[in-house]
């Protein structure tokens, strides 16, 4: 039995798993949005959001704990001066996991993780120019 027993394992040992962990917040902040599974994505969001929370925090300190676990320079730099003061005012819960369904492949379970105020915009539509309008009415009659 497993109780009280936090840790998904996903298959792999502690070196792995953090590796993979590792890869995986790196890619979600340097993209800001990833598709994977579902354990995964549930595994990862945890390691997330306590790296926002660190670039909320913006010292020395935080930025070399950061670093520890975020493979590249640039995306420590990206989530220290463009993500975290994204969420400054938010107490907690800047990302969100969706489910896609099954994979075709194996039939796991796929999700998104992204996150929050990520949403999709409409694209505005652009103004018609003078041009653009007397080329209209010219194909009307």
């Amino acid at each position: 039995m497993r109780h009280r027993v936090l840790v998904k394992r996903l298959g792999r040992n502690s070196a792995q798993r953090k590796a993979l962990l590792r890869g995986l917040v790196t890619s979600f902040l340097e993209k800001e949005r990833i598709t994977t599974t579902l354990p995964r994505a549930k595994a990862l969001r945890p390691l997330a959001e306590r790296m926002i929370t660190l670039g909320k925090r913006n010292s020395l300190h935080t930025r070399r704990r950061a670093a520890r676990i975020i493979y590249k320079r640039d995306v420590v730099k990206k989530l220290f001066e463009d993500i975290a003061p994204r969420f400054s005012e938010r107490p907690g819960g800047y990302t969100r996991i969706v489910k896609l369904g099954p994979r075709a492949g194996d039939g796991a379970e796929m999700a998104v993780i992204e996150l929050v105020g990520l949403e999709f915009k409409k694209k505005a539509k652009k103004k018609e120019t003078a041009a653009e309008k007397a080329k209209k009415a010219a194909a009307k009659k």
